[in-house]
């Protein structure tokens, strides 16, 4: 409800009263304003002023506790019933509007659940209580209220308020009366502001929470268990990236961040677990971009005895099942998404029911650029060819770099409607079990939507000899140049010496996937508190 509309209100809508001797409460000791930085603003002494104004009338400013007995939406609920204007009820909110109406005011309180209008008469609150609120509450107060619901001539559900007391007085004011929170980098620095101001925001970051929610929910129908696995690793592994790194003062050593969660859940399966799952936040040393973020959310599973082909039938399940708990819905909606036409902003509706579109590597490759990398075995003669054909891609340290650049640069963006790009070259692939009857190409897929990657998924090479050349592999390229290449892992081989069973696993990035759903454009506003530049 808008201000005018409240004025509005206000002059037509005073309802009789019921009768009530509830008046302010809480008491708490007169203190001298502690001295902050911004305490020079005029608007915060004012408020220190009302803040010592409730102290000296006996009042608590910042109460322990509240009696609360309902949420705003509960008393709306109850609006309903029979007798409602007989139940007493105690709410809690904060304030984003104030209309005082000289003997009367109205306010606009919310809570996480919605907002709700109250009523207060300095007859019924009694005249103490009702001048100490006209002179005190501010917008962005947290207040508690008591009273019973009615309806006012217009129909506007309120309030009728017996007694209030300040819950916290709120020291700094809204942004502009909780409008003018706007500029992008202000928003996301200011999260905390950002949720107050903008319920599309808190919108958005409760609709991040029940996807997680739906995720969980769909593993454990299926019998995984969630576990968890070390942050702090010796080694890192498990995915191609630069690590952070922090120095162990009990063990004299340094640790790394973890990149990954595949190779501890790997060691479970070889314990004899089959199902399993983590959605546990990993950190990659890397630049920030509208998909990438340094520490994220990811999820990863294992299932014994299954393999890519099980994977990406559990993919194809997923997506489409969070997206209808979660959303009540199998589309979601992008706009601009079609990078063919430059400047285009219309919207495209993403089906999400299963099947989905399905093309090799090598197809996709060769259908978007006209290069067929089997045909061009090293780096040199790969790059040529990007050459020829005229293609923007930066260039790169290794054969497999540049296969995967082609896959981002001019293969990803086409790919709108979901699709599995299956069956990928061995060197970019080294946890992933070949093919039967290949030696360069291994069960892989990456699953994309809207040109983002969503998930990636393999046949898990559970063979130790052939995981220890790979590393060696790793190394060499390593050595020349590509500072992500895997490191060495010999507890990791001699874990799989043990016998882990045939798997298949996955990877998800759970900022992604939110990204995707929610139809956002920037990985940051998914975030509850994404990374940002330093700002000189």
């Amino acid at each position: 409800m808008n201000e005018a509309a409240a004025s509005r209100q206000a002059d037509h809508d005073e309802p009789e009263p019921p009768p009530s001797t509830l008046g302010a409460s809480g008491s708490g000791p007169s203190q001298e304003p502690a001295l902050l930085p911004g305490d020079d603003d005029p608007l915060v002494q004012t408020r220190r002023a009302k803040l010592q104004r409730l102290r000296d009338a006996g009042a608590a400013a910042f109460p322990a506790r509240t009696g609360r007995t309902h949420s705003l939406q509960q008393a709306l609920a109850i609006l309903g019933e029979q007798q409602a204007a007989e139940q007493q009820l105690t709410l809690a909110g904060r304030v984003l509007l104030l209309r005082p109406m000289g003997r009367a005011s109205f306010a606009q309180l919310q809570d996480a659940s919605g907002q709700l209008q109250i009523y207060l008469r300095r007859d019924t609150v009694g005249t103490e209580a009702y001048q100490l609120f006209r002179s005190t509450v501010d917008l962005g107060d947290l207040i508690e209220v008591s009273g019973s619901m009615f309806r006012t001539r217009t129909g506007e559900p309120t309030l009728q308020v017996t007694a209030w007391r300040m819950v916290v007085k709120a020291l700094r004011p809204p942004p502009e009366k909780w409008h003018g929170l706007t500029d992008v980098e202000t928003r996301l620095r200011r999260r905390h502001v950002d949720i107050l101001a903008n319920r599309d925001t808190f919108d958005l970051l409760s609709q991040r929470t029940r996807i997680v929610q739906a995720v969980r929910g769909f593993y454990h129908a299926r019998d995984y268990l969630e576990v968890e696995t070390p942050v702090l690793q010796a080694l890192h592994g498990g995915a191609a990236a630069r690590p952070f790194t922090t120095f162990y003062q009990a063990l004299d050593r340094d640790f790394s961040l973890r990149i990954s969660l595949e190779l501890y859940l790997k060691r479970l399966l070889v314990g004899g677990f089959e199902r399993v799952y983590e959605i546990g936040r990993v950190f990659r040393n890397e630049g920030l971009s509208r998909r990438h973020n340094p520490e994220f959310t990811l999820l990863e599973s294992y299932e014994a005895y299954a393999d890519y082909h099980t994977m990406l039938e559990l993919v194809e399940q997923l997506v489409p099942t969070v997206a209808q708990q979660a959303l009540g819905r199998q589309t979601v909606t992008h706009q601009g998404v079609d990078s063919r036409a430059r400047g285009n902003d219309e919207e495209v509706e993403i089906d999400l029911r299963p099947p989905w579109c399905r093309v090799t590597l090598r197809e996709a490759i060769l259908a978007e650029t006209g290069i067929d990398y089997g045909q061009h075995s090293d780096l040199p003669s790969l790059q040529s060819a990007v050459e020829a054909a005229g293609l923007r891609v930066e260039p790169q340290p290794t054969w497999a770099k540049l296969v995967d650049q082609l896959l981002d640069t001019v293969v990803a963006p086409r790919l709108i409607q979901p699709t599995f790009v299956l069956d990928y070259p061995l060197e970019l692939s080294p946890f992933a079990k070949l093919k039967p009857g290949s030696a360069d190409t291994v069960e892989r897929f990456e699953a994309f939507a809207a040109g983002v990657e969503l998930v990636n998924a393999f046949s898990e090479l559970n063979d130790p000899d052939d995981q220890y050349r790979r590393f060696l592999q790793q190394g060499d390229a390593r050595a020349g140049g590509d500072d992500e290449a895997h490191v060495m892992d010999l507890d990791f081989v001699e874990a799989l010496q043990q016998g882990m069973p045939p798997a298949g696993g996955l990877g998800m990035g759970i900022d992604r996937l939110v990204m995707f759903l929610l139809g956002q454009s920037t990985i940051r506003e998914v975030i509850f508190f994404p990374m940002l530049r330093t700002v000189e």
